[in-house]
């Protein structure tokens, strides 16, 4: 999944050039292009599909010189997570009726590859043998409050993976004291948004808890792989509702499972998440670009452009970012507020800045 726009990354990520596009991380890779990488040894390309919007077509393709282009699904308008993946699911099914999918956000941080895999390939065979739905659950480390998280039991059935539990609630980003209490409980996992099932499975849970979208993807089921697939969902896309998978699906689903998972993850939702993956300099200061010059500053987040040659003096905890033209200086405890300040530039200075 590759289509959204990352407003919490601004200004790097902009409505026109979004975070999975940006080597964020300062690697040399787009998140985009790591992500791709990540799946060229779990399946192979002609397996890859990567869905969009439309608007972003084009980058995906230079980004990802390899992959076929009739693999780069382009959505006409957003409409969250519970169509993109309806869409996908349809269309695959069609091109194989047995096949066996993970989805899986483009811009995410995954260090530890070789668990991952490990951990995929397990919840493939699980999907492979059930009619199941399986998430991947993050062990979490802190009672973190930006992070959705997942409610587990003994799953009910002889599992070959022990880490493979039964799901119970799923839990919106709590407040801290219900975070803390998740973390202390020891039954809570954050919920990582990558999903493993058989293409069958989700578009059976489609068809049970939200039946309105099944039938909007459904009536694709001549189009799908033809030319007339564009012109269909067009018009699908007007039509189905703004919602995500978890509202749509999985938090009314029974035979959903979760399977625990180390593997160094982190959805680089805000600065404050990128800060512990990049490498720290003198006074804990993270720092993207070649000229940055630190004076009496301490646990900042600073990512500029290499040519830029940035001084700062005499800040603590403060991200500041330089991308194009405008500077972001911002206190990393309210960072939260990017989004409002995004809003706002948008209304005041005019859509080229956003």
């Amino acid at each position: 999944m590759a289509g959204g726009v990352g407003s919490r990354f601004w200004p790097m990520s902009r409505s026109n050039f979004p975070k999975q596009f940006l080597d964020i991380l300062g690697t040399g890779k787009t998140l985009l292009q790591q992500t791709y990488d990540r799946f060229i040894d779990i399946c192979p390309v002609k397996n890859i599909f990567i869905v969009t919007s439309d608007q972003y077509k084009e980058l995906v393709y230079k980004q990802l010189p390899g992959i076929p282009k009739e693999n780069v699904l382009a959505e006409p308008s957003r409409k969250n997570t519970a169509p993109c993946i309806a869409y996908a699911s349809y269309k695959i099914n069609k091109l194989n009726p047995k096949a066996i999918t993970i989805v899986a956000p483009s811009d995410h941080l995954i260090t530890k590859e070789d668990t991952f895999k490990k951990a995929v390939k397990s919840c493939f065979a699980k999907a492979e043998n059930e009619d199941c739905l399986v998430t991947l659950g993050i062990t979490p480390h802190r009672p973190d409050t930006g992070y959705g998280y997942i409610q587990f039991v003994d799953s009910p059935v002889k599992e070959k993976d022990k880490r493979i539990k039964k799901v119970k609630t799923f839990a919106e980003k709590p407040d801290i004291e219900h975070a803390k209490f998740f973390v202390q409980s020891g039954d809570f996992l954050w919920n990582s948004g990558i999903f493993i099932w058989s293409t069958k499975s989700i578009i059976n849970a489609f068809e049970k808890h939200d039946p309105e979208m099944a039938a909007i993807f459904r009536e694709g089921l001549d189009a799908y792989n033809t030319p007339e697939e564009d012109a269909f969902l067009k018009k699908a896309y007007i039509t189905c509702k703004n919602i995500s998978i978890d509202y749509s699906v999985m938090e009314k689903a029974k035979n959903v499972y979760v399977r625990e998972s180390i593997i160094g993850w982190s959805d680089l939702g805000t600065w404050g998440s990128l800060y512990t993956h990049i490498k720290h300099r003198e006074g804990n200061n993270a720092v993207v670009g070649k000229n940055v010059m630190l004076y009496d500053t301490k646990n900042c987040i600073v990512n500029v452009a290499k040519d830029k040659l940035v001084v700062i003096q005499g800040l603590e905890d403060y991200i500041v970012v330089e991308a194009d033209g405008i500077l972001l200086v911002c206190k990393k405890q309210d960072e939260q507020q990017i989004r409002n300040f995004v809003n706002d530039v948008k209304v005041q200075k005019g859509d080229k800045f956003v």
